[in-house]
């Protein structure tokens, strides 16, 4: 990796970052641990060259987005809520009923509230793809296998 020296702070150049696939099984997972760990991948922060306003984490796909378990009594209890923005607008839709319509959204929703309110942030969740089922169109990637 080449390195701009001009200043005290090494700056990567942006053509010389290497950009990894990898493949997350969240199958029996818990829901926090897995959405941190996929966080930090996605903005690089486990990369040497790690630099807060630059983009140089790595893609992530996760499989099995239905099999994944949150601790505690919340499967009961957690409630997604959006508003349409007009009056009397608000959604409000059960942890439970997510998982059967739409389980890859829980955990786009959990690793967007783990990454910076700012420009950086729908690039950064662009690089994550996630998948119900243990299917997925990214072979040609040639994605790792990660073990968390």
């Amino acid at each position: 990796m080449k390195l701009d020296r001009s200043n005290k702070t090494l700056i990567p150049q942006i053509d010389s970052i290497e950009k990894k696939w990898w493949l997350i099984d969240a199958d029996n997972m818990v829901l926090g641990r897995l959405a941190t760990k996929v966080a930090e991948i996605l903005r690089g922060k486990n990369k040497p060259v790690y630099t807060p306003f630059f983009d140089n984490g790595d893609f992530i796909i996760v499989i099995n987005a239905k099999k994944i378990k949150l601790s505690g009594s919340k499967e009961k209890q957690k409630i997604y809520h959006r508003h349409s923005g007009y009056m009397g607008g608000l959604k409000k839709i059960s942890y439970e009923k997510m998982l059967t319509t739409h389980p890859e959204r829980i955990i786009m929703h959990a690793v967007k509230g783990m990454l910076p309110k700012n420009k950086l942030n729908q690039k950064i969740l662009k690089k994550l793809k996630v998948y119900p089922g243990s299917e997925h169109k990214h072979t040609a990637q040639k994605p790792e296998t990660l073990k968390i």
